[in-house]
């Protein structure tokens, strides 16, 4: 069971990653969205920021995904 749900969120955690980047990117060229709102910022060091920390939580969250599988196998 604990495999299933580690899989899951992790794949879950990725489409939100690719969400945050699709959106942030949008809000970036001008494009509003009604689904998925942003804050309208431009891009400035605090989006960097954002995004060295999302890609950073990504990227333990993939290791401890492929350790897990390893480990399984």
């Amino acid at each position: 069971m604990e495999k299933h749900i580690m899989r899951w969120s992790y794949w879950l955690g990725v489409i939100c990653v690719v969400l945050a980047f699709v959106t942030r990117l949008a809000n970036t060229l001008g494009v509003s969205g009604r689904l998925l709102p942003t804050r309208g910022n431009d891009i400035s060091f605090r989006s960097f920021e954002d995004a060295a920390l999302l890609f950073l939580l990504t990227s333990i969250a993939t290791a401890c995904f492929v350790g897990s599988k390893k480990q399984n196998s």
